[in-house]
């Protein structure tokens, strides 16, 4: 174990669903016993299973059970009780991205929909005037003509065509620089390229940048942003924006974060900011993932980054670990861009994009899996997920692995077809249910039309051969709310809250799994997390309300009390 930690105790009497529990500090004691309300463990594969009681020794969970016979055992324990409220093991975010969190949540962020803040809900905009309007507004009263003003959140199907020269007409001497909604994208105005000293002639072979557009995306955005590194992880407004992240992760009733993909453009700037924040003690872990690609162009080449990536433990702290023999690749673009890759393409006639140039991806694919590495693929498309199905399944005949646990993440769209291969070739999945509430509506009038937009995300397909499936937000891809993405993955509800292919709707004990223990297998730490089973850490989430008990339309509505991280105690 980590560390070990006092144990507080949580009263819990006489408050209802809008009241804040009631806390006391209590001696630090060996063992904690918690009963009196629903503890739903997620041991069982497929069935709903509680225990009357849960004792715990520090970090450790030593008993789960009854309650009589957790009286027996351990007579002297600390009572807790729960008060009728609900306990389930601690909530697991496996694909968050800290870098992109500290960039987002501190600057300006104007949005298609609602963006619920720790503080404050950042209304969305939903049309070219409306955007322009905020954007001219922010700029003239918050932009510091000494700085690049930073906003997050742009989409052309609500936000209408963004370009160098509109930015020039908003903004002639204030540096402005537009990020995507989907993070994979950048506009920039002339001040900004002046701030930054880049010049055509760096970027004119690079086929992902419009430079008479100040538009980079994808492996263009990549070749920027060593250029931008410095304003980017500039150091008091990146810890800002890490400290909403940690507020977000306690009102979430998140224990554990992991970020396939570290770093995003620096390694040493990205660690020491990540660590300061953690170095406070924030009531959850931080697993990392090495980025494989940007590892790759830092130390010269896939080998060397292969080298690197095994002395990465050197670097693990109380909180912050280096999954070993995990590494993170990319296959084809984002779908909130449209640049995955579509094996039917796009219905206006644009086509997607390559995050990784395909004889890349085929060699460093092959490296890790000769290496027994664990592969992370960023991979949205059917046509993505498919071109690695395919270069796996040659690697596989030519290097058998039997327990190799390659990942799939996101998977925006695939046929069923492509589900019965990841089956067969036990390949596990990791998704973002809630592209389905914010994409189905507009896309099935653009780029996807009606059937593909109306099965995005199609999860069942994988929940119907048991794959096993987390649910991630990508964060800022999603809310960094684990109760919202299993409550569209239940439901199946559009922004428009129209109810669409309700045949991929998933049953509510398989969403719950997706953010418990599923979450832990995806990150190969179903031994520790996960559940609550004798031997674990006692990471919990307590809940005001059971959901099994209550319509799942009101999943979402829940609210998360507090969290017992590593047997301590923290109330929001």
């Amino acid at each position: 174990m980590k560390y070990l930690v006092k144990v507080f105790v949580l009263l819990l009497a006489g408050c209802n669903s809008s009241e804040q529990p009631k806390i006391t500090a209590s001696d630090d004691l060996q063992h904690i016993l918690y009963s009196g309300g629903d503890i739903i463990t997620m041991s069982d594969d497929s069935h709903l299973e509680y225990a009357e009681a849960v004792v715990t020794s520090n970090d450790i969970i030593l008993f789960v059970g009854s309650k009589t016979e957790a009286d027996t055992k351990y007579p002297d324990a600390k009572h807790h009780s729960l008060n009728g409220k609900t306990m389930m093991p601690g909530f697991i975010e496996p694909h968050v991205h800290p870098s992109l969190a500290a960039t987002i949540l501190p600057n300006e962020i104007i949005a298609p929909y609602d963006w619920v803040l720790p503080d404050r809900i950042q209304k969305g905009v939903s049309s070219h005037e409306e955007y322009i309007s905020r954007l001219s507004s922010a700029i003239s009263e918050r932009a510091s003509p000494r700085e690049i003003f930073f906003v997050w959140g742009y989409h052309e199907l609500w936000h209408g065509e963004l370009s160098r020269s509109l930015l020039n007409e908003l903004a002639r001497e204030q540096p402005i620089a537009i990020i995507h909604r989907s993070f994979h994208e950048i506009f920039l105005n002339d001040a900004t390229i002046n701030a930054l000293g880049i010049s055509e002639k760096e970027f004119r072979a690079n086929p992902q940048v419009d430079w008479d557009k100040g538009h980079f995306y994808e492996g263009g955005w990549l070749a920027l942003a060593p250029k931008m590194a410095p304003l980017l992880l500039d150091g008091s407004r990146y810890m800002r924006g890490l400290g909403l992240m940690t507020e977000l992760i306690k009102k979430n009733g998140i224990t554990t974060i992991a970020e396939p993909g570290f770093p995003n453009i620096n390694f040493n700037g990205e660690y020491a900011l990540l660590k300061q924040e953690m170095d406070t003690n924030p009531p959850y872990d931080v697993y990392l993932i090495p980025n494989g690609t940007q590892l790759s162009s830092m130390k010269g080449s896939d080998e060397n980054a292969l080298e690197f990536i095994k002395t990465l433990p050197t670097f693990n702290t109380n909180n912050i670990t280096f999954l070993p023999n995990q590494v993170k690749l990319f296959s084809d673009g984002a779908i909130y861009s449209q640049a995955m890759q579509m094996i039917d393409g796009y219905t206006d006639g644009h086509h997607g994009e390559w995050m990784t140039p395909l004889n890349v991806l085929q060699k460093q694919i092959s490296l890790y899996w000769n290496s027994n590495f664990k592969i992370h693929v960023h991979a949205n498309g059917d046509k993505g997920i498919q071109q690695v199905l395919d270069f796996v399944s040659a690697d596989q005949k030519k290097y058998p692995r039997l327990d190799h646990r390659l990942t799939f993440h996101h998977m925006g769209y695939f046929t069923d077809s492509i589900a019965s291969q990841i089956d067969d070739m036990e390949i596990e999945a990791s998704v973002n249910p809630f592209y389905l509430w914010a994409l189905a509506d507009k896309y099935a009038d653009h780029g996807l039309g009606t059937e593909r937009a109306e099965n995005l995300v199609p999860i069942n397909s994988l929940a119907s051969r048991d794959i096993s499936t987390s649910y991630h937000s990508d964060f800022a891809m999603a809310p960094l709310e684990p109760l919202t993405l299993a409550w569209t993955a239940i439901n199946r509800v559009t922004s428009s809250n129209k109810r669409i292919s309700q045949n991929q709707r998933v049953d509510l004990y398989t969403a719950m799994q997706a953010i418990t223990i599923a979450a832990a297998k995806t990150l190969n730490l179903e031994n520790s997390l996960g559940s609550i089973e004798i031997g674990k850490i006692a990471n919990f989430t307590i809940l005001n309300r059971n959901p099994f008990k209550i319509d799942t339309i009101l999943i979402k509505e829940i609210e998360v009390l507090g969290t017992v991280y590593r047997g301590n105690l923290s109330l929001r």
